[in-house]
């Protein structure tokens, strides 16, 4: 694992949103942001799942965080700017962002994979998190430390057969976040993607239904790597593309 301790207050009055909140790394994340300090904007298409994620934060004893049910498949311009004008009036500004949910889609030769399945991967993986960043930018802009994670995976690194949709949508996913790297460099805004590797999640049990799940590490065994991006140590990395494990 990559090798990071964080102090306990890391993340303290910062508000950082994380997409894909309500279950396995998204869920993780958000309790990792939220027990070093961080209030935590839940967003997610399942409104119950974030509802949890919310009560295990809560108990904790941690800052409250703010539960925001948004389907990236069809949400709106309009929902997009709701989204960005109501973190605005309550909080100010954004200080991370964490580009967690996506789909796998389905695992099988591009010459059957239909336009559909594919339109549907791109939509949920690469054209909503884009529109979703380029509303979060005006509000990360009015950070004095601020940074955005995006998730990749080996497959949007080289290409492998039979991963279609997916492995395109995270060759864009390394594509968007080089080029907002380059356009911020002299701001303090940092962009990094970052490849989970091997994971005890539900995507991967539906890629590999055949693998034992309990030789993967859980969600919360990666999260060094994604505290280290998230707060003040890694300030001036960027563009860079990281390996959780």
């Amino acid at each position: 694992m990559f090798d990071y301790t964080a102090p306990a207050g890391l993340l303290n009055e910062r508000i950082i949103l994380v997409t894909g909140a309500g279950r396995g790394i998204g869920a993780a994340a958000a309790r990792t942001y939220a027990a070093h300090g961080a209030t935590v904007l839940l967003l997610g298409k399942t409104e119950k799942h974030l509802n949890a994620v919310y009560d295990e934060i809560v108990a904790a004893g941690n800052p409250e965080p703010v539960v925001i049910p948004l389907d990236l498949e069809r949400a709106s311009q309009e929902a997009y700017n709701e989204l960005a004008a109501m973190i605005e009036a309550e909080f100010g500004r954004l200080d991370g962002l964490l580009h967690n949910a996506s789909i796998l889609g389905p695992r099988t030769p591009l010459e059957q994979l239909s336009g559909e399945n594919f339109a549907k991967v791109m939509q949920i993986n690469v054209n909503g998190m884009f529109t979703l960043n380029s509303a979060m930018l005006p509000l990360l802009r009015l950070s004095k430390d601020a940074s955005v994670i995006f998730t990749s995976s080996s497959v949007g690194r080289k290409g492998r057969a039979y991963w279609g949709a997916y492995a395109v949508s995270k060759f864009a996913t390394e594509g968007l976040m080089q080029v907002m790297a380059d356009e911020l460099d002299d701001t303090a805004i940092r962009a990094n993607s970052l490849n989970p590797g091997a994971t005890r999640t539900d995507m991967r049990a539906h890629a590999y239904p055949g693998e034992n799940a309990l030789n993967n590490p859980t969600p919360d065994d990666i999260m060094p790597l994604y505290l280290y991006l998230m707060g003040p140590a890694s300030t001036g990395v960027t563009g860079q593309a990281f390996n959780a494990q």
